[in-house]
């Protein structure tokens, strides 16, 4: 690396994904100074026709341009590209229930403070109830399967009052376009000459905000040459695993796991890193019959066909407290356009998990995998796998509904003890926790409720990282509210 780009900003934001494209974009349209740096591709606006088709179709989830995270027999996909997650997920759009954000108590996060909110995101992505008529063969089959069950049927996961229902999902879906954050928050200020973009840039470390300059600073690389960066205020959005990282190089996380990675401390933070923690899942499946599978490839050929379009929510024996705490959510496609081959697959996750683990650094090489342990099902009392062997129950019910058993095969993966649920259990692509917002008798808080590091100046968080619990919800939607509520934070609202 022979040569160092240096560059300065008023705002510089690291990662352009769920939140930090929200956050970039907010700061644009008011007027600041903005850098967003992204370590995988930005293609420019959507009107440009330079997205990729697998990034742009809603049918299934995108596969490319990943970090390729893994720890053991999982792969944990996180997109690298703008706009980050939404850009690759299912674009299911959900916000959980109300207590969740009371149960935080920190200010600003509170239901009442979040719903507002929530209705400008709502808005600004473009969320949408799939209509009855749009429900392929198996989802339409899977509403009268879950009516016939005895479920509320309704489209409500995007309202914070609502508990127990099977329906038709809410998405961020406009045609069969999955409409992420670079479309929404950055598409209408690229020409305003507020926001530059730096894609393709990886970033090392960051420093603090310095007494003799005032300025934080970003080293990064690009195309292999070196990048130094200079901000009035620096906003972390490289999102769980990332976020954490980047602090740990930066020599800020617990001191005695920072000297094991080769990384000597310049600030003590023992929060960063740990605190991780996602919703469990578990499946139980049947065979496509060839019934429904003539069904299946007829709509694909014909017209738009998720692999997901319903989903419901229910209490397992462990919800003392009246809500839901499970996922349940079939899925399936024609052999044309599915992930699953011939296969149905009803899904239960856990959303109020106990079970904690973290996330370090191997080495101070930006490059390197960090380590990942989600401890899945480790909680001492078993109240995440007694969900899901619940949950697995209420799929098994729905399955043996007369309007699916009508359609579907033999069974497949039957997971009927808790030793094949441990062996089995998986991820539902909603790691969180790795930096949490906390009060100042916290020991383990890396932010506060503004998410401001704690301790240093000029540094904010604004990702997923920063949840002190989960909420029982897709974190989609959530990831795009804190990049609404930081943008606002940080522009004085």
């Amino acid at each position: 690396m022979s040569t160092t780009e240096r560059l300065r900003a008023d705002h510089v934001v690291v990662g352009g994904g769920s939140s930090g494209a929200v956050v970039a974009g907010r700061l644009a349209e008011a007027g600041r100074d903005v850098l967003l740096v992204e370590a995988g591709p930005d293609y420019g606006p959507l009107a440009g026709g330079w997205w990729p088709t697998e990034l742009v179709d809603a049918r299934m989830l995108a596969t490319t341009h990943d970090w390729h995270y893994a720890a053991g027999r999982w792969t944990f996909e996180r997109a690298r590209v703008i706009g980050g997650c939404s850009a690759h997920n299912g674009a299911i759009a959900a916000v959980g229930h109300r207590r969740d954000y009371d149960a935080w108590g920190l200010d600003g996060w509170r239901g009442a403070d979040v719903e507002p909110l929530y209705r400008t995101v709502l808005e600004r992505m473009r969320v949408r109830a799939y209509e009855p008529h749009e429900a392929g063969p198996f989802h339409a089959a899977c509403l009268e399967a879950a009516a016939s069950a005895g479920w509320r049927i309704a489209s409500d996961l995007c309202d914070l009052d609502a508990n127990e229902s099977f329906g038709l999902e809410t998405v961020n879906v406009v045609g069969t376009t999955r409409w992420n954050t670079a479309f929404a928050y950055l598409d209408p200020v690229r020409a305003g000459g507020h926001l530059r973009v730096l894609d393709r840039t990886i970033v090392d470390r960051i420093e603090p905000r310095s007494t003799s300059t005032g300025m934080a600073r970003v080293h990064g690389i690009r195309n292999g040459e070196r990048v130094e960066i200079e901000a009035d205020t620096l906003v972390l959005s490289a999102g769980v695993y990332g976020t954490p990282a980047i602090l740990q190089r930066s020599g800020i996380g617990e001191p005695d796991r920072l000297a094991a990675a080769g990384v000597r401390a310049t600030h003590e933070l023992h929060g960063v890193g740990a605190g991780l923690h996602d919703h469990p899942m578990i499946h139980a499946g049947r065979r496509v019959s060839s019934t429904l599978q003539g069904w299946l490839d007829e709509a694909a050929a014909t017209g738009f066909l998720p692999e997901e379009q319903t989903l419901g929510k229910a209490c397992s024996s462990q919800a003392t407290d009246g809500l839901y705490d499970l996922h349940v959510f079939p899925g399936c496609a024609s052999n044309q356009t599915s992930l699953l081959h011939g296969r149905i697959l009803v899904e239960v996750a856990c959303v109020t998990p106990r079970s904690r683990g973290r996330l370090d650094i191997a080495s101070p090489d930006p490059e390197a995998q960090p380590t990942i342990d989600h401890a899945y099902l480790s909680d001492p009392d078993g109240y995440d796998l007694t969900v899901l062997r619940d949950g697995l129950q209420l799929a098994e019910q729905l399955l043996e509904q007369p309007p699916l058993r009508a359609i579907l095969g033999e069974p497949f993966d039957v997971f009927d003890t808790d030793e094949a649920i441990r062996a089995n259990v998986a991820h539902y692509y909603h790691p969180v926790g790795t930096c949490r917002m906390g009060h100042d008798g916290d020991p383990l808080a890396v932010c506060d409720a503004d998410g401001r590091l704690r301790g240093l100046e000029g540094i904010v968080v604004a990702d997923v990282s920063i949840l002190p619990t989960i909420t029982r919800a897709n974190t989609n939607l959530p990831a795009v509210m804190i990049g609404e509520r930081i943008a606002a934070t940080l522009l004085g609202a």
